[in-house]
């Protein structure tokens, strides 16, 4: 498929200073001379920042690297990860639409984003607050039918949940991520069934929904400020991964 970028272009784009020191230090991983090994990561967080890849970000990003405009181009437009197009102001929704997630619901989770969003993927909402696509397998086959929105999956969803969900964000809200069926994890529907031994009562979430829980906002824009900045491969005393 042909890729192009937007035909409607921001007159710039300039990492946040924190992500500016995530980015430099991304580049520090890779040896003198092979700084373009960092081109996915660098425009992966330049999207984080801004919702979509512009063609300002993709140059940035390739003038960092010291590499041609082109190269950064090519990368941007094969990876179907790299929003090209604006998206939802608030959130972007992605659909799992393979096999399992398909088989357990995914039509009816995609009626809904043409009914609630747009009658078209990619397309914004009339508010510009929200997006959808189907996207292929994300994972979480067990869970099925699920959807990534913004950073992190909601699982075992029903239509009626994803339009809640939806309603939700709109209202400035930040529901729960994880299953929403009142599973744990990925266990059956009706309880662990092995290794229940260590099945602990008081622990309410799996720790990818902990994780997001603890961060407090799963759809907001990445500016770099969310987490410390941590670069153990910069560890010079030789206690790298100690």
């Amino acid at each position: 498929m042909l890729r192009r970028l937007h035909h409607e272009q921001p007159e710039g784009f300039a990492f946040t200073p924190d992500n500016q020191k995530w980015a430099e230090a991304q580049i520090t991983k890779y040896p003198e001379g092979r700084q373009a090994s960092a081109i996915i990561p660098l425009l992966w967080r330049a999207q984080e920042q801004e919702g979509w890849l512009t063609r300002p970000a993709i140059e940035s990003v390739a003038e960092m690297l010291g590499m041609a405009y082109i190269r950064a181009l090519e990368v941007a437009t094969f990876y179907f990860m790299f929003q090209l197009q604006p998206t939802g102001s608030i959130a972007h929704v992605q659909i799992c639409g393979t096999t399992s997630c398909m088989i357990c619901g995914a039509e009816d989770l995609i009626a809904v984003c043409r009914d609630k969003i747009s009658s078209k993927p990619h397309a914004l909402s009339e508010d510009g607050k929200f997006s959808w696509e189907e996207v292929e397998c994300l994972g979480a086959c067990t869970n099925a039918p699920m959807a990534q929105i913004g950073k992190d999956y909601y699982e075992d969803l029903t239509a009626e949940k994803l339009g809640d969900l939806i309603d939700a964000l709109a209202k400035g809200e930040v529901p729960q991520v994880g299953p929403q069926n009142g599973r744990f994890a990925s266990e059956p529907l009706g309880g662990a069934t092995t290794l229940t031994e260590y099945t602990n009562a008081s622990i309410k979430m799996n720790a990818s929904a902990q994780l997001a829980h603890d961060i407090g906002d799963t759809v907001k824009r990445i500016d770099g400020t969310e987490v410390p900045l941590v670069a153990p491969w910069t560890d010079q005393a030789g206690t790298r991964g100690a």
